[in-house]
């Protein structure tokens, strides 16, 4: 195991991502019924997602609640076949955390460090471990997403 000492903090809760096979019906419920504020879309063949951006908050505490649906239901990644597809997790210095994550034996998803829907830089955790990388979500996709300069001086 590396130095014990992290180089990195996790702040907050960045995201929770949900997936189903409609996100209009999740919309009725996050946008119509609940109140939250759409800010944006997103689409990725290459991730299979057809996501809206939904906001609950404002400024550092602002938390995003992401619906989303496959753009094809028989293509990998399944985004609907978890209905909670991942969290993201505000971080401080996302470059020094995957460093020494990785060579504490933490699995990262395929695709490394790449700017995410929302226009910050994001990497993955694999929800599952193997030899070479025996500590990961434990089911669980977990995004790492880089804090702006105003999240991370208000959440540090």
């Amino acid at each position: 195991m590396a130095a014990n000492t992290r180089p990195f903090k996790v702040l907050g809760i960045q995201q929770v991502a949900i997936g189903g096979t409609d996100k209009g019906r999740m919309k009725r419920l996050w946008v119509d019924m609940l109140g939250l504020e759409q800010t944006g879309t997103f689409q990725s063949e290459r991730e299979n997602v057809d996501e809206d951006i939904l906001a609950m908050g404002k400024g550092a505490m602002k938390v995003e609640v992401d619906i989303m649906q496959p753009m094809d239901i028989d293509k990998k990644p399944a985004v609907h076949a978890t209905p909670l597809n991942h969290i993201g997790l505000w971080i401080d210095d996302l470059p020094k955390a995957v460093e020494w994550l990785t060579a504490n034996g933490v699995r990262f998803a395929p695709g490394g460090i790449r700017k995410g829907a929302a226009g910050y830089d994001i990497t993955f955790l694999h929800p599952k471990s193997n030899d070479e990388f025996p500590i990961a979500g434990e089911g669980v996709l977990i995004e790492l997403v880089q804090a702006p300069a105003d999240v991370i001086a208000a959440l540090s």
